[in-house]
């Protein structure tokens, strides 16, 4: 649980929440997200303005690539003019037609995140985003990020390791060492 903890993040923006396991990280971006209530505090962002993306990657396992994200972008209100280059760009244009349950946990998770990159809306609250991604993957994602920052768009992230995301603000959500008495600790 997060206690005494407060931050702004402005449009153009990316935050990586950094933290173990059970740090609160998750819980507090379903709270930003509207998907449970903060025992004590406030959250000022409008729900309508978030696109989520959890442990879970949301796909029909029976749907093509391009029909979950079809479904999503319309969902969402996003643009479907962009569906193409977006999956261009996470490597997913090869398996537009490949159904979603046969594809690898990397596929899915850029399946996932093209998901979040067509939701045409300005804050992306990410759980996790990097966890099945190899190397190219990562760097797709890192420049996904980029990108919805410079058109003002707002990224925050919760991750337990290092997403190596040039120009993002860390929050380190990592209990400090304690000391004993000894100095062993």
């Amino acid at each position: 649980m997060l206690t005494g903890f407060s931050l702004n993040v402005e449009p153009g923006e990316a935050l990586v929440l950094l933290g173990p396991n059970g740090s609160g990280k998750t819980t507090l971006l379903r709270a930003m997200g509207g998907l449970v209530r903060p025992v004590a505090g406030e959250i000022s962002l409008d729900p309508q303005s978030v696109a989520f993306l959890g442990h879970a990657d949301a796909l029909k396992p029976s749907e093509t690539v391009e029909q979950s994200l079809a479904f999503w972008a319309r969902l969402y209100g996003g643009d479907l003019e962009t569906l193409d280059q977006v999956m261009t760009e996470m490597a997913l244009a090869h398996l537009a037609r490949r159904t979603c349950g046969t594809l690898s946990a990397g596929q899915k998770r850029r399946t996932a995140l093209a998901r979040i990159a067509l939701s045409n809306r300005s804050v992306w609250l990410l759980d996790e985003p990097a966890a099945p991604l190899d190397a190219r993957s990562r760097e797709r994602l890192a420049r996904l990020v980029r990108q919805h920052c410079a058109a003002g768009g707002i990224v925050i992230a919760a991750t337990h390791v290092d997403l190596g995301w040039a120009g993002a603000r860390v929050e380190d959500l990592r209990p400090a060492p304690t000391k004993t008495a000894a100095g062993v600790g």
